[in-house]
């Protein structure tokens, strides 16, 4: 008796092979049978508690999301949306240096104000939803395992948190660390890989700072202090060093070369994979090749030097709901704090109300306010402000940007700014590429997936929740890449699929999941192709105490399953946790 079948399926198992006509068995949350399937073959035989009809559908593993922020959201949220709608069936946390443990008392704040800060998490959201009962590591990943998910979870122990932990104010004002300090943090580092954290996380990004405007704990950190937490990582177990590194100043491409200089020298003495983000700039826009080709020579020289790699352009997107051009103009100030967010798209809609805020100066931003100046960049920014659509094009032609529609148009470009925002009921937004675009394309993508050494990271699930909603990678991945592209090459569903599930889970020594195989974990999704479609993103106000985030739902996924349960049915949330907690290996 099995407790699921899968039948008549087209199976691509994750490995990158062909794809192959093949009924799925699945028993205690494994895969105990894949029976291949010839036009004259029998169907799988043997009774089961479910069976679903895969006929015509791709049956493929649940993907892995190597780079997530759901630290907090862990502690209120279930469901882990929106990757969980979009074939995740395992996120990794704990990326970019920050994250909520080790935390001494009284610290909870400051390690709000942090993530806030880097990641656009609402702090109101992170002090009302989080349930704090932990101070070391080991205790987070406690109270985690307690709590029952629609997907699995991996953490990261995050250097910013380490940091304070050990120096308190010194380390949180990244002053530099005296050998005791190393010391003190290195013990914390492999206490926590032994306890069960898939990596190390630390962040040198200048851009990533706390709600008071300090980088992270650990951005200046010096190179002793960078290979003693490596050397305490590997000692603990067999995790990845994970980070955000520096990147160009100016015109200066020289840092980012320096960084995988001592990233090579580090892989190669601990031996354990080290993992970086790397997009394109418009300053260096062929320095991401260079990287890789180092990543490549640095592989063959013995150091696993692994680049993140994001499956379109890396921006932000703009609109009435969140962030946009007239956020600062007195008339729509007024009419958002008078009315409800249904009232005031229809009090937008109107003619004078639209030509009263175009018609007006901005107030000045406050500085002490959070992306406060957000206004002034979009009015620079209309020339590669692009109008995306529904469903969303990623990848637009020039005609598509603000400038070029209101040129067509004849019209003023803000106002056409305007109309394009109130499309869908005010709901419509526009997006502004600031990396990975640099020549109105996905070929530099393209090639950054195709490279042996990278691997699809950088969704930041969970984070950001005013700018982006990139959580839905995956099925980007999918529907683009395997599918619709039009401006240039596609690539192989079978490759596609292989990058976002068995290489993400080989990356943190999750080897019992990413592909379908007898014996392998049954995380699996069964997916209509044909009818797969990445929905518009649009603004929620789901979060503890009313944030608000940018979500992007799916169509076409037919069953996802974690586990060997089905947590979600034709989009559907079944209600289903089988996820849990995933530990690294000691």
């Amino acid at each position: 008796m099995f407790d699921l079948k899968i039948t008549g399926g087209i199976v691509v198992d994750g490995t990158g092979a062909d794809r192959f006509d093949a009924d799925v068995a699945v028993k205690d949350g494994r895969v105990v049978e894949v029976r291949r399937r010839g036009p004259d073959d029998p169907p799988l035989e043997g009774e089961a508690a479910e069976t679903i009809d895969a006929s015509g559908k791709i049956v493929a593993p649940g993907f892995v999301d190597i780079h997530t922020h759901y630290d907090g959201q862990v502690s209120w949220d279930d469901l882990l949306e929106p990757s969980s709608s979009h074939g995740v069936t395992t996120v990794v946390t704990g990326n970019c240096g920050v994250g909520f443990a080790p935390v001494r008392p009284g610290q909870e704040d400051w390690l709000i104000g942090l993530m806030e800060g880097v990641e656009d998490i609402p702090g109101t959201a992170l002090t009302e939803g989080i349930s704090w009962g932990w101070e070391s590591y080991p205790e987070y990943l406690d109270a985690v395992e307690k709590r029952e998910f629609a997907v699995d979870v991996g953490s990261q122990v995050a250097h910013g948190a380490v940091r304070a932990y050990a120096m308190g104010e010194r380390g949180a004002r990244n002053e530099p660390a005296s050998p005791e300090d190393i010391a003190a943090m290195a013990r914390l580092v492999q206490e926590a890989v032994e306890a069960g954290a898939l990596g190390f996380s630390t962040s040198r990004t200048l851009g990533h700072r706390a709600i008071d405007g300090e980088p992270v704990p650990g951005t200046y950190a010096a190179e002793d202090e960078l290979f003693g937490l490596g050397r305490a990582m590997a000692a603990g177990g067999q995790a990845v060093f994970e980070l955000a590194p520096q990147g160009v100043a100016g015109e200066d491409i020289i840092a980012p070369k320096k960084e995988l200089e001592w990233m090579q020298r580090l892989g190669a003495e601990i031996d354990r994979p080290i993992s970086f983000g790397m997009i394109q700039v418009d300053a260096a826009p062929d320095l991401w090749r260079e990287q890789l080709d180092i990543s490549a020579a640095a592989h063959a020289a013995g150091s696993r030097l692994y680049p993140q790699i994001a499956a379109r352009p890396f921006g932000m997107l703009f609109g009435f709901q969140g962030h946009h051009a007239f956020t600062h103009r007195p008339t729509f100030r007024r009419l958002k704090a008078e009315c409800s967010r249904e009232e005031l798209a229809q009090r937008l809609a109107d003619p004078a109300v639209k030509a009263a805020i175009l018609s007006e100066d901005d107030l000045p931003p406050n500085p002490n306010v959070l992306f406060d100046n957000m206004f002034a960049l979009v009015q620079y920014s209309l020339g590669r402000l692009y109008a995306i659509g529904d469903p969303p094009d990623y990848e637009p032609t020039d005609e598509r940007n603000v400038e070029k529609i209101a040129a067509e148009r004849g019209e003023d470009p803000l106002a056409t700014l305007y109309d394009l925002m109130l499309e869908s009921d005010a709901t419509a937004m526009l997006m502004l590429p600031f990396y990975n675009y640099c020549y109105g394309n996905h070929d530099a993508i393209r090639e950054m997936l195709m490279h042996p050494a990278g691997v699809v990271g950088l969704s930041d699930g969970g984070a950001h929740c005013s700018m982006i909603c990139d959580a839905s990678y995956p099925t980007f991945l999918l529907t683009h890449w395997a599918r619709d592209r039009r401006r240039g090459e596609k690539l192989p569903l079978e490759y596609v699929i292989r990058k976002q599930s068995h290489d993400t889970a080989q990356l943190f020594g999750l080897s019992d999941r990413g592909v379908i195989e007898v014996g392998k974990r049954a995380d699996v999704n069964v997916i209509d192709m044909d009818a797969l479609t990445l929905h518009a993103p649009r603004m929620a106000f789901d979060l503890p105490a009313g944030g608000h985030r940018l979500i992007q739902g799916a169509s076409g996924y037919t069953a996802t399953i974690v586990n060997g349960v089905v947590t979600r049915r034709d989009g559907v949330d079944t209600g289903a946790r089988p996820g849990r907690l995933v530990r690294g290996a000691r």
